[in-house]
């Protein structure tokens, strides 16, 4: 067949072909790529692990308080002799040495630093404290002081309707979203739980201010890597467990009076 002799509806569907390929081309019709499914959030298990920075950042927030309490422990006058001010120097340099030990080893390896730098910075306020009191019981004294704002904070955002705990699952496992707020049933979980982390908070707090107003500042370093960070655990995998079992239950959400 010679070119131009082509069946009548040949030629009549290469032009449409053609228009339709214009048309595609000028308004830009292709095909959309399907969006890429959203990333799954972490089991409740995994978030729980990161905030707490997994087995390992538990013993290396515990290490440079340890470091503290066998320095001063050690160098002091009941055993190596040492005047209480110089052996509340070399605690102070054993505790902030292994805290900087602790980050540069992340760092070297390319890890993930936060949970050393925050350790640290806490570390070196500590020791600020201590050193221009000359009390050891003062290493521990910002801390005191933080747990107890933490607490009042929290309490009032249960008071104001507005709790904490809400703001911070909405962040860790809603990918941001604050909806809760017109869920009845997660509200009050949510107003219920604050108040739980408000009674460990003071539970924590309480018990190192009691020995810290006894200036037992060792007994203070052993209760705050013994007890502090076991009544967090709990209490944060407490947390988790009521809001999954609330959100894992499907039930007509309600609005907020």
């Amino acid at each position: 067949m010679t070119p131009g002799n082509e069946p009548r509806h040949v030629a009549h569907e290469s032009v449409e072909e053609r228009l339709a390929e214009d048309i595609v081309e000028e308004l830009d019709l292709h095909p959309v790529e399907p969006e890429p499914a959203e990333e799954e959030l972490p089991p409740l298990s995994e978030q729980i692990a990161e905030q707490l920075g997994g087995v390992r950042g538990l013993i290396e927030s515990s290490v440079p308080v340890l470091a503290f309490v066998l320095f001063n422990v050690l160098l002091g006058e009941s055993v190596a002799g040492l005047d209480k001010r110089t052996a509340l120097l070399w605690a102070i340099i054993g505790s902030v040495g292994s805290a900087v030990a602790i980050g540069g080893v992340r760092l070297a390896r390319k890890q993930p630093v936060r949970h050393a730098v925050n350790g640290l910075f806490g570390i070196a306020l500590g020791a600020y404290f201590a050193w221009k009191s000359g009390d050891a019981k003062n290493f521990y004294l910002p801390g005191i002081l933080l747990t107890f704002g933490q607490a009042a904070a929290l309490l009032v955002s249960v008071v104001v309707r507005k709790p904490l705990i809400g703001y911070a699952w909405g962040i860790m496992a809603n990918k941001g979203r604050q909806d809760w707020f017109g869920n009845a049933r997660l509200f009050r979980t949510f107003q219920w739980l604050t108040l739980v982390w408000v009674v460990s908070l003071m539970i924590r707090a309480g018990i190192q201010f009691y020995l810290w107003s006894l200036g037992e500042a060792n007994a203070l370093g052993i209760v705050r890597i013994l007890i502090s960070w076991p009544i967090y655990a709990a209490t944060f995998a407490f947390t988790a467990w009521a809001i999954h079992r609330v959100t894992s239950t499907p039930k007509a959400e309600e609005a907020v009076a």
